[in-house]
């Protein structure tokens, strides 16, 4: 194919970003949006006047024009629309977090096995450059056998409302909300390790909604290191913002946001620079996902992220949930 047509499902927060990532990318072109006929479909007309609006997702799913879809719809929306696009032929890039629970993330792994079409999953932070930069400087061993990690995903002195907080739609809080990004970061930063054991403490504790807002995670990976995880809305501090994570090595520590690293032995402090962000979530590594996504379809091979990335950080979310009700560790 010539140009990559890519339909997109929600034009609320994420799906105008997926839309602006799907024009900035060459070889690409946005075959139109389905959305809510709110405030959403104005927003879209207002910054696509010549764009076009889907009367549903199957009117979008049978339009032979479209080649792939991003959906970037409630939770609860994720499994039943990413089954109608790949049982129409169309590859797919899901928002995080890949489905409500691991059992339908495996049934839409297996679907998109079985139709051979391309799945990604939007664990955006690792096309991030301050991620990846210190990706690999941990890769180079600068800093040693890497001991323990901290990562963060939450937001102070504010919260998520709609959809967000209600259980039926999102299937769970602040956990697939914001520690999804934080899980997803270290396990990117330390080469994707396969999770053994997970314990966790989750709860509502800052406001009247059926899912959690604060959460502390403790994972232990096949390679032996231990990741404390913490999760929140509503939260009167965080010790950096979402995504930001610490690494401890047996030779130095490094983190991202902000990002520098530090080493044992007198060598320099590696601080370095980079353009200043206009704002946490940048756009450019939306861009860079989505152009990813279109690079697998065009090789004909799986993105990354995809099933597998999105498929063990879910699992690592079911895990803690049940670990915070049974009060025990769960064993992966």
């Amino acid at each position: 194919m010539s140009v990559l047509r890519v339909g997109v499902l929600g034009f609320g927060f994420i799906g105008t970003i997926h839309s602006k990532a799907v024009a900035a990318c060459p070889g690409m072109e946005l075959a139109g949006v389905w959305t809510l006929p709110d405030q959403t479909a104005e927003s879209f007309r207002k910054l696509f006047p010549s764009g076009r609006l889907y009367g549903s997702p199957e009117e979008m799913a049978a339009d032979r024009s479209v080649d792939a879809v991003a959906i970037g719809t409630p939770n609860a929306f994720h499994w039943p629309q990413a089954k109608l696009f790949l049982e129409a032929g169309k590859h797919v890039l899901v928002e995080k977090p890949m489905a409500m629970t691991v059992a339908e993330a495996e049934a839409m792994a297996d679907l998109a096995c079985q139709k051979r079409l391309r799945l990604m999953v939007g664990h955006m932070w690792r096309f991030d450059r301050e991620v990846r930069s210190v990706r690999d400087l941990v890769a180079s061993g600068e800093i040693g056998e890497v001991v323990k990690t901290k990562g963060y995903g939450i937001h102070e002195n504010w919260g998520p409302s709609g959809w967000f907080s209600s259980k039926e739609l999102a299937g769970g809080g602040a956990l697939v909300d914001m520690g999804v990004h934080a899980l997803d970061t270290v396990r990117f930063l330390l080469g994707d390790p396969v999770p053994s054991s997970v314990y966790a403490m989750v709860q509502t504790r800052y406001g009247a909604y059926d899912v959690d807002d604060t959460g502390i995670l403790l994972v232990t990976w096949s390679d032996g290191v231990t990741s404390l995880v913490e999760s929140g809305w509503w939260q009167p501090h965080m010790d950096g913002p979402e995504a930001s994570t610490q690494v401890f090595g047996t030779q130095g520590y490094a983190r991202v946001f902000p990002t520098m690293a530090k080493f044992k032995g007198g060598k320099a402090p590696w601080v370095p620079k980079f353009p200043q962000r206009l704002e946490h979530c940048e756009q450019p590594m939306y861009d860079a996902q989505m152009a990813e996504f279109g690079a697998a379809i065009t090789e004909g091979r799986d993105p990354v992220p995809g099933a597998e990335e999105g498929l063990t950080v879910l699992r690592i979310c079911e895990a803690a949930y049940a670990s915070a009700a049974r009060n025990e560790v769960i064993r992966l």
